[in-house]
């Protein structure tokens, strides 16, 4: 019989309105599954089960009282260790910040509670939600729930661990360079990079510059968006919200439930690079393999894509320029402490031009309007969500790619920042497992401003992937993974230099 926690959350937030599932009863089953096996994963970091267990008795309350519920009513949430939960530590995944707690919450983490989220506890990062691998001095390593020795990608490896192995129906997670849709596709589960603007953040510091976006994460589609009609409000300390819903928008309700989408009416490109991007050979002859289950669905689909010239020297000065912004100051008082993502790119900001900045600001400008000539002939694009199999969390990031060296250690995340210099949404879904038996994600982009479609198409290839054995889902062996050693206890857990 399946446990509470392994409920989808559209599932879980009906049994608790119907009276047929206690808050209390749904709460203790994540936090059973947390004890089981997060020994041997490490994604839940910091655990607030005393305060959580007391918000369920209230909510469970409310249910038996007949009050009005809210949309996450009873649904348990983790919360990426970047984002603020009064009461849990913030800690940047740094010791720099290990007793650094939350005085108040972030405004989605607010918006997740009002509409009646329970707040069990902190899904690691890597330090500073630097680099696409989640570990750190401070909380170590996060496995992959597929095999802990690998990589869960990052930066919000502990969010999509904790989703994939039960722990919570719901969790946030940031992207900048894929910071949602990789983990999602390393551990099979959603992520969903928004429109800049969609969701507001009040603790950005560079608030007008857009490579940083929050976002849902959830098992399937349908919680995703679920999630997101939650996290939608206009908020006037964030510029770029208060232009998106200066008028016009479709209203978060809208979200909860995405019209349906005819995907016999859409002209889909479909690519494995986007002309630059290091992909692995096996990783895109499994993107054809799975495209060719379901790609008939589609009016056509065209193997091309954006022209992406100049992304990585965009998206490197540009993720320079945030970096320098943010972490000038910690890395020059603690070199020794901040870690080597986080001294490399603000030294590499430190030595770009103001010159350098309004070349790329330029090329990004001229990148975007391609883009949207491009999608003037085209629906949406088809990818794959990252460009290598999960590889062990041992190795701070790919260097080499099919014997090629990468350019950076951030490179090997080219094919989602290439929709991030563009700022077009993207949702990454699972589609079975890759070459290695390891999850493999797909990448589903649409035009600019066009998230509500966007989620619509992702759910209806969801549905079609779902019905295959071979492109569905994959589940880790829970039985399995409890019987594993704790990854504490492995060399290097909290090594990151």
């Amino acid at each position: 019989m399946t446990e509470p926690c392994d409920l989808s959350a559209v599932t879980a937030r009906a049994l608790i309105g119907e009276r047929k599932l206690s808050p209390v009863e749904l709460l203790d089953s994540c936090i059973g599954r947390i004890e089981a096996v997060d020994p041997a994963v490490n994604a839940m970091i910091a655990r607030g089960f005393d305060s959580a267990r007391e918000t369920a008795r209230q909510s469970e309350a409310s249910v038996m009282r007949g009050d009005a519920l809210g949309p996450l009513h009873g649904l348990p949430l983790g919360v990426k260790d970047l984002i603020d939960a009064k009461g849990l530590p913030t800690s940047f995944g740094s010791v720099l910040f290990a007793d650094n707690i939350a005085r108040s919450d972030e405004a989605i983490v607010a918006m997740l509670r009002r509409a009646g989220a329970v707040v069990i506890g902190k899904t690691n990062v890597p330090g500073w939600g630097a680099g696409g691998n989640t570990r750190n001095a401070l909380h170590g390593a996060t496995g992959n729930p597929f095999d802990p020795d690998r990589s869960a990608a990052g930066s919000s490896g502990g969010s999509a661990v904790a989703l994939a192995t039960g722990m919570v129906p719901l969790a946030t997670g940031s992207d900048t360079g894929g910071s949602v849709r990789n983990p999602a596709a390393f551990c099979g589960v959603v992520g969903f990079r928004p429109s800049p603007g969609l969701i507001a953040s009040n603790s950005r510091n560079m608030a007008w510059l857009q490579i940083s976006q929050l976002g849902p994460m959830a098992r399937t589609v349908s919680d995703a968006c679920l999630m997101l009609s939650c996290m939608l409000d206009r908020d006037a300390r964030d510029p770029l919200s208060a232009i998106l819903h200066a008028g016009g928008s479709p209203a978060p309700s809208a979200y909860r439930d995405p019209p349906t989408t005819d995907l016999g009416a859409l002209r889909i490109a479909a690519t494995t690079d986007f002309g630059f991007a290091p992909t692995e050979r096996a990783i895109a002859d499994t993107f054809k393999t799975k495209l060719a289950t379901f790609g008939s669905a589609f009016r056509s689909v065209e193997w091309t894509h954006p022209d992406c010239s100049n992304a990585d020297d965009v998206f490197a000065v540009l993720r320079a320029v945030a970096f320098l912004g943010r972490h000038r100051e910690l890395a020059e008082k603690h070199p020794d402490k901040v870690g080597p993502n986080i001294r490399d790119n603000v030294a590499e900001g430190l030595g770009y031009s103001a010159l350098d900045v309004a070349r790329a600001l330029s090329m990004q400008t001229e990148m975007y309007r391609r883009w949207q000539e491009f999608f003037g002939d085209h629906d949406f694009v088809l990818a794959p969500a990252i460009t290598i199999s999960p590889r062990p969390w041992s190795e701070l990031y790919p260097a080499i790619i099919d014997g090629r060296p990468t350019k950076s250690y951030f490179h090997w995340l080219a094919m989602a920042y290439a929709v991030t210099n563009v700022g077009h949404p993207a949702v990454a879904i699972p589609a079975g497992r890759d070459g290695a038996g390891m999850p493999f994600g797909i990448q589903v982009i649409g035009p600019r401003g066009g998230d509500l479609a966007t989620l619509s198409v992702a759910r209806e290839i969801e549905a079609l992937l779902s019905a295959n054995p071979a492109t569905a889902r994959p589940v880790p062996d829970l039985a399995w993974l409890g019987r594993q050693k704790p990854i504490a206890g492995k060399p290097g857990f909290r090594d990151f230099d």
